[in-house]
């Protein structure tokens, strides 16, 4: 008999000296989570930064569209006197921008005159003051309510219908194909467009006195039994030739305010239709608090100016 053949002999155990008997898969230590999750780590989020950080950022943003502002107008204001004159383009954008928006401005001016004269008359009641309604309306509406709401209102729709309609222009290179063609943007786009917002606008806030006036005339004859010509005179006493000037003296500023805005965030407008969405939100409120602003800075200076 040979050795190890009988079967007093110790077992064959192949696997008790190989060294590669433990190398299979089923014999290895299961991998931890961090292991397993270190080739597909989600970086961490970037650190917040800090309060004086974020606000210097903002007002270095600021600057920068202030000054991007300026050089716009700047070459703007440059070109208005290079031929060829944009005369087509200038009437078609006040037909765009002004006849297009005498729905949204008769709509606004009625139902305001009418909630003024309510909201006046509810407060005089208390001191007998009613048949002042006629006076601080019209008042009210010469100074402040129709230049500066038509402003707004008006403004949100014409500055968004422009950094829409660059915006697009610009995305799709037409802007650029502008440019290569030796002509200036400032001109193409943006002068007839200032032009017919400076137009326009003076002529939208006469055309928002009359109707704010005229609902309020509606209001007091209906609830008030205020006589339309008892109103009339009573407005006409009260409110001089200065007040009117000063409410539709600050309408070119505004126009301005509304195409310069809207062009500046239009030009600067990229990504697609994603950034035109988001540039056109940023004009209407650029818009909006602008005007706000000039407004407060107009009539300082405007006052300042009847006092003198």
């Amino acid at each position: 008999m040979k050795p190890g053949s009988g079967a007093s002999g110790p077992p064959a155990d192949v696997g008790l000296h190989d060294p590669s008997a433990g190398s299979g898969p089923e014999s290895r230590p299961p991998m931890s989570g961090r292991s397993m999750q270190r080739g597909f780590s989600v970086p961490p989020p970037p650190a917040q930064p800090k309060f004086w950080e974020y606000h210097a950022t903002r007002w270095r943003q600021f600057l920068e569209h202030l000054g991007e502002v300026s050089l716009l107008t700047a070459r703007t204001t440059k070109s208005l006197f290079r031929r060829p004159f944009e005369l087509s383009s200038t009437i078609q954008q006040l037909e765009s921008l002004g006849v297009r928006s005498l729905g949204i401005v008769t709509v606004t001016s009625v139902f305001i005159g009418m909630v003024m004269t309510i909201q006046f008359a509810f407060g005089l009641r208390r001191f007998g003051g009613i048949e002042y309604i006629p006076r601080v309306v019209s008042l009210s509406f010469c100074r402040e309510l129709a230049p500066t709401l038509t402003a707004v209102i008006v403004g949100g729709r014409i500055a968004s219908g422009m950094a829409a309609e660059v915006g697009a222009m610009n995305v799709t290179e037409q802007v650029d194909a502008i440019r290569a063609l030796g002509a200036d943007p400032a001109k193409k786009l943006v002068l007839p467009r200032m032009l017919a917002a400076i137009i326009v606008m003076p002529v939208l806030s006469v055309y928002a006195l009359a109707l704010g006036v005229g609902g309020a005339v509606i209001i007091c004859a209906a609830q008030f039994d205020i006589s339309p010509t008892f109103f009339i005179n009573s407005s006409l006493e009260s409110v001089r030739i200065m007040d009117f000037v000063a409410g539709v003296a600050k309408t070119p500023f505004f126009g301005y305010i509304i195409a310069i805005v809207g062009c500046h965030f239009g030009l600067r407008t990229t990504g697609g239709t994603e950034g035109v969405g988001l540039s056109t939100t940023r004009s209407v409120v650029a818009v909006s608090i602008a005007i706000l602003i000039a407004d407060f800075v107009l009539t300082k200076l405007l006052m300042l100016f009847q006092t003198s």
